[in-house]
């Protein structure tokens, strides 16, 4: 956990987070004494307030801290985060898969084939380990990521870094779509534990026409499935529109917020939140999408 002066104790979590938690919690363990857990997170600098996220709303880490910090006397409540669409693969591959998403979808992909194979020389790759040739992915992800629609990145560093590393760990499946010669649309996927992570994606403005983004993701989406056999396939963070057509499932990513009320900042800072959630559902009653409990 991490502290900044008269800031909430908030979780070691940033914009590149879609999902916060221990890694022992993946397997479900019940045996956990989430007072103990709880009673040394308190102890630290700056706890008065807690802020946690995002976090899966039906986890078992969710619902431990909760039980856990209502045990050391903190008022606790939830906030919506985003909402994560995801796929659980089914028998039958990347085929029976196709079968099912809309047709609209498969009619663009089919077209946009064909527009590809008409007017221009195209292929695509998909690296997955260390080689120059992941260093030159690299560099065209960074173009196309520029010529994009996309804003520009916080930390520069990090997307470089991270396709490295997970490279050099056997998980990285970078798309790239080739047009005459230069990179148009680029996709960074992550798999590991028997699922794919679909991180980042973007494709150079002003090829919008040939659908490179969605030709790019079939492929992908063919190969997780036929030659990686995942289990399930994640677009992790927002309620994008086009991702409701290439997934099957939706689920919400939401914070934690817990308040020391004994203390002065935590009772302060208790009060401006219930002010503030009772001030959004008078103004607008269907955007409220917290619970409080204390």
């Amino acid at each position: 956990m991490q502290l900044k002066l008269g800031e909430p104790l908030t979780g070691l979590a940033n914009y590149y987070s879609s999902l916060y938690g221990p890694v022992w919690c993946d397997g479900g363990r019940e045996g956990v004494d989430w007072r103990q857990v709880c009673q040394a997170v308190v102890r630290l600098p700056g706890s008065s307030v807690i802020r946690l996220q995002p976090l899966d709303a039906d986890g078992l880490f969710i619902r431990g801290m909760e039980a856990g910090l209502q045990a050391c006397g903190y008022s606790v409540d939830r906030f919506f985060c985003f909402g994560n669409w995801y796929l659980p693969v089914e028998a039958g591959g990347f085929e029976a898969y196709w079968r099912q998403r809309p047709a609209q979808l498969r009619n663009t992909v089919a077209r946009a084939k064909r527009r590809l194979e008409r007017s221009h020389a195209w292929h695509i790759d998909i690296l997955t380990d260390p080689s120059p040739a992941l260093e030159l992915g690299i560099t065209a992800y960074q173009r196309v990521y520029a010529q994009s629609w996309k804003e520009p990145e916080p930390n520069p560093d990090f997307m470089p870094g991270l396709i490295r590393m997970a490279a050099g760990r056997g998980n990285l499946r970078l798309g790239l779509l080739w047009l005459e010669g230069e990179v148009v649309a680029a996709q960074v996927w992550i798999v590991t534990a028997g699922k794919a992570h679909i991180f980042k994606l973007a494709y150079q403005s002003g090829f919008e026409r040939f659908s490179v983004g969605s030709v790019l993701t079939a492929a992908l989406m063919r190969h997780v499935m036929d030659v990686d056999g995942v289990r399930e396939v994640d677009y992790l963070t927002g309620d994008d529109n086009y991702k409701k057509d290439w997934m099957s499932h939706r689920r919400e990513r939401v914070g934690l917020i817990a308040f020391d009320r004994s203390r002065l900042r935590g009772c302060v800072a208790w009060v401006r939140h219930v002010a503030g959630k009772l001030y959004r559902r008078l103004v607008s009653p269907s955007a409220s999408r917290t619970s409080l409990s204390s």
